[in-house]
Protein backbone atom coordinates (compact mmCIF):
# COMPACT_ATOMS: atom_id res chain seq x y z
CA UNK A 1 0.00 0.00 0.00
CA UNK A 2 1.31 3.57 -0.78
CA UNK A 3 1.27 6.22 1.67
CA UNK A 4 2.20 9.45 2.61
CA UNK A 5 2.70 11.88 5.22
CA UNK A 6 3.96 15.09 6.23
CA UNK A 7 7.58 15.51 7.90
CA UNK A 8 7.40 18.05 10.37
CA UNK A 9 11.40 18.93 10.76
CA UNK A 10 11.71 21.42 8.08
CA UNK A 11 7.93 22.39 7.12
CA UNK A 12 7.94 25.91 6.82
CA UNK A 13 4.50 27.65 8.99
CA UNK A 14 3.04 30.47 7.53
CA UNK A 15 0.90 31.36 10.61
CA UNK A 16 -0.61 29.82 13.39
CA UNK A 17 -4.13 31.73 13.95
CA UNK A 18 -6.11 31.04 17.55
CA UNK A 19 -9.28 31.82 17.15
CA UNK A 20 -13.52 31.05 18.28
CA UNK A 21 -11.81 27.96 20.07
CA UNK A 22 -9.86 26.77 16.68
CA UNK A 23 -6.20 26.50 16.01
CA UNK A 24 -5.21 26.35 12.85
CA UNK A 25 -1.26 25.63 11.72
CA UNK A 26 -1.09 27.11 7.85
CA UNK A 27 2.17 25.24 6.72
CA UNK A 28 3.00 27.32 3.23
CA UNK A 29 5.34 24.37 2.28
CA UNK A 30 5.04 20.73 4.20
CA UNK A 31 7.46 18.62 3.67
CA UNK A 32 5.43 15.08 2.43
CA UNK A 33 7.55 11.90 2.31
CA UNK A 34 6.01 9.49 -0.03
CA UNK A 35 6.75 5.62 -0.28
CA UNK A 36 5.44 2.98 -2.72
CA UNK A 37 4.56 -0.53 -1.97
CA UNK A 38 7.30 -3.20 -2.62
CA UNK A 39 9.67 -0.67 -2.59
CA UNK A 40 12.60 0.68 -0.41
CA UNK A 41 13.02 4.01 -2.34
CA UNK A 42 10.99 6.72 -1.22
CA UNK A 43 10.29 10.38 -2.88
CA UNK A 44 10.39 14.20 -1.25
CA UNK A 45 7.30 16.41 -1.89
CA UNK A 46 6.05 20.25 -0.52
CA UNK A 47 2.75 21.09 -0.69
CA UNK A 48 1.22 23.82 1.35
CA UNK A 49 -2.00 22.70 3.44
CA UNK A 50 -3.21 23.28 7.45
CA UNK A 51 -2.98 21.38 10.63
CA UNK A 52 -6.66 22.12 12.23
CA UNK A 53 -7.62 21.59 15.88
CA UNK A 54 -11.55 22.52 16.63
CA UNK A 55 -11.93 22.67 20.62
CA UNK A 56 -8.77 23.82 21.13
CA UNK A 57 -7.63 25.03 24.50
CA UNK A 58 -3.96 26.56 23.88
CA UNK A 59 -1.44 25.71 26.72
CA UNK A 60 1.46 28.11 25.70
CA UNK A 61 1.71 31.14 23.29
CA UNK A 62 1.19 30.75 19.78
CA UNK A 63 5.26 31.46 18.54
CA UNK A 64 5.88 34.03 15.85
CA UNK A 65 5.44 33.32 12.17
CA UNK A 66 6.54 32.98 9.81
CA UNK A 67 8.78 30.33 11.46
CA UNK A 68 10.31 26.66 10.76
CA UNK A 69 8.95 23.48 12.79
CA UNK A 70 11.60 21.46 14.14
CA UNK A 71 9.42 18.56 15.09
CA UNK A 72 7.08 17.20 17.98
CA UNK A 73 4.02 14.91 18.49
CA UNK A 74 0.71 15.52 17.04
CA UNK A 75 -1.66 13.04 19.20
CA UNK A 76 -4.95 11.71 18.14
CA UNK A 77 -7.20 9.83 20.14
CA UNK A 78 -4.78 6.65 21.30
CA UNK A 79 -2.35 7.67 19.05
CA UNK A 80 0.80 9.33 18.64
CA UNK A 81 2.57 10.72 15.79
CA UNK A 82 6.23 11.94 16.39
CA UNK A 83 7.26 14.32 13.80
CA UNK A 84 4.83 13.37 11.53
CA UNK A 85 1.42 13.69 10.05
CA UNK A 86 -0.13 11.40 8.36
CA UNK A 87 -2.13 11.80 5.11
CA UNK A 88 -5.26 11.72 5.19
CA UNK A 89 -5.91 12.71 9.04
CA UNK A 90 -9.31 13.59 10.03
CA UNK A 91 -10.33 12.58 13.94
CA UNK A 92 -12.74 13.76 16.19
CA UNK A 93 -12.09 13.02 20.19
CA UNK A 94 -9.20 13.59 22.05
CA UNK A 95 -6.47 15.44 19.99
CA UNK A 96 -3.37 17.13 21.35
CA UNK A 97 -0.02 19.38 19.59
CA UNK A 98 3.37 19.72 21.20
CA UNK A 99 5.42 21.85 18.31
CA UNK A 100 8.60 23.05 18.49
CA UNK A 101 10.24 26.06 16.19
CA UNK A 102 13.57 27.48 15.25
CA UNK A 103 15.78 25.76 17.54
CA UNK A 104 14.34 27.32 20.06
CA UNK A 105 12.84 26.34 23.72
CA UNK A 106 9.59 27.64 22.24
CA UNK A 107 6.71 25.23 21.74
CA UNK A 108 3.01 25.08 20.54
CA UNK A 109 0.82 22.74 23.21
CA UNK A 110 -2.64 22.57 22.86
CA UNK A 111 -5.60 20.55 23.62
CA UNK A 112 -8.66 19.75 21.33
CA UNK A 113 -11.61 17.89 20.72
CA UNK A 114 -10.44 16.78 16.89
CA UNK A 115 -7.79 17.03 14.36
CA UNK A 116 -7.69 16.90 10.82
CA UNK A 117 -4.88 17.66 8.21
CA UNK A 118 -6.01 20.15 4.96
CA UNK A 119 -3.78 20.31 2.02
CA UNK A 120 -3.92 22.80 -0.81
CA UNK A 121 -3.21 22.57 -3.77
CA UNK A 122 -1.47 19.64 -5.42
CA UNK A 123 2.11 18.24 -3.92
CA UNK A 124 5.19 19.44 -6.23
CA UNK A 125 8.41 16.97 -6.31
CA UNK A 126 11.45 17.41 -4.72
CA UNK A 127 13.79 14.99 -5.12
CA UNK A 128 13.70 11.19 -4.67
CA UNK A 129 15.53 9.47 -1.89
CA UNK A 130 17.54 6.41 -2.33
CA UNK A 131 18.05 4.23 0.98
CA UNK A 132 22.31 4.06 1.13
CA UNK A 133 24.41 1.04 1.85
Amino acid sequence: MDSSSVELPGSEVESIVFENGTLTIRFSRAIIIKTMSGSDERTRWWQAGALVYEGAELETDIPVCPCICEGGDVGENVYTYRDMVPIPLNSQGRARCDLKFDKSDERLQAWAGGVRLVMDDRPRYIEHIRNSD
